[in-house]
């Protein structure tokens, strides 16, 4: 009988320690979806929080940023953290069934990427790389429009083309080409533009500089960077898949700005909420985005300012 009992209590004693050890290792646990612009920043970001916070496991998952959005509303993944490329794929697929708020961090801008074996490197410009990119012997990627923002970008940002150049079928035709080349996500077409797969790809400046490969600047009006130029951004505009199946909504055009939320089932809001601060600190997550080419916009009106947790208000303006 004393045996049975030393038995039961080992069992019970066992049972215990690994659900306390699972507990533990829950509790230290950070799931972290952002965009593919991202990853270079984030693995400094993720590395320096980490050396605050001794003992944290982070899991990251880089996609598309709709693509990451639908994970948490279709597929009902565990989220801690989402950080989109564009802060509107958070207010239009995430607020108010699967996030409550959402805070804006940095910006960015559209260019032209390519390498020195890209053809007619050497002969582009702001003037005629429309005309470059038109060459039946140039091969030119992009992303998804429906999975990540940079595509969508893409064809805002050729559309603007059209004002811009006077030429009002230049976006029709630059997207109509090449279209086997689209990707989900922008990053994706970084290894077919360095493997000489493809000639010139619609990409950040960031993940441009990132990856030290040339790229072509382009004029304001055109490269969605300028936040005073918000009214000429939204003279265009892109139709996108919507929250549900079959729905359609209409993208307008607008100056780059990316986001971060906490998604409502987050398993560890706690310390997602100390992440979030990390990233947020001058100091700390935006000077990481500024050395790696992106401008940050903290604080920035908020459309959400009353539902935000109170140790993340000071990272925002409440929008008048």
């Amino acid at each position: 009988m004393k045996t049975i009992n030393r038995y039961l209590l080992f069992t019970a004693f066992t049972a215990l320690l690994f659900a306390s050890l699972n507990y533990a290792q829950k509790n230290n646990q950070l799931v972290i979806f952002h965009a593919g612009s991202l990853t270079v920043p984030f693995e400094k970001i993720i590395d320096g929080f980490k050396k605050e916070n001794p003992g944290v496991e982070v899991i990251k998952e880089i996609a598309g940023s709709r693509e990451c959005a639908r994970k948490i509303t279709e597929l009902k993944k565990p989220c801690d953290i989402m950080a989109s490329a564009d802060y509107l794929v958070i207010d239009q697929l995430l607020i108010p069934d699967f996030a409550d708020w959402n805070l804006k961090f940095a910006t960015n801008e559209m260019t032209i990427v390519y390498t020195d074996k890209s053809r007619r490197a050497k002969e582009i410009n702001q003037k005629n790389w429309f005309e470059i990119l038109l060459d039946r012997k140039v091969r030119i990627g992009r992303a998804d429009p429906n999975a990540d923002p940079c595509g969508y970008r893409t064809v805002l940002t050729m559309k603007l083309a059209d004002i811009f150049y006077n030429q009002n079928d230049l976006s029709e035709r630059v997207l109509s080409k090449d279209k086997e080349y689209i990707r989900p996500k922008e990053v994706d077409l970084l290894a077919l533009l360095e493997a000489g797969e493809l000639d010139y790809i619609f990409l950040y400046r960031s993940v441009a500089e990132q990856h030290k490969l040339k790229y072509l600047t382009l004029p304001d009006k055109i490269n969605l960077k300028k936040a005073e130029l918000e009214d000429l951004y939204k003279t265009v505009s892109v139709e996108l898949n919507g929250k549900k199946p079959g729905e359609k909504i209409n993208q307008l055009g607008g100056s780059m700005v990316y986001g971060v939320t906490i998604p409502k089932n987050s398993p560890n809001p706690e310390l997602a909420k100390k992440f979030v601060t990390y990233l947020l600190e001058k100091n700390k997550g935006l000077k990481v985005m500024r050395d790696e080419g992106q401008p940050t916009v903290v604080p920035s009106e908020c459309n959400n300012y009353d539902k935000l947790p109170a140790e993340l208000k000071k990272y925002a303006l409440k929008k008048k």
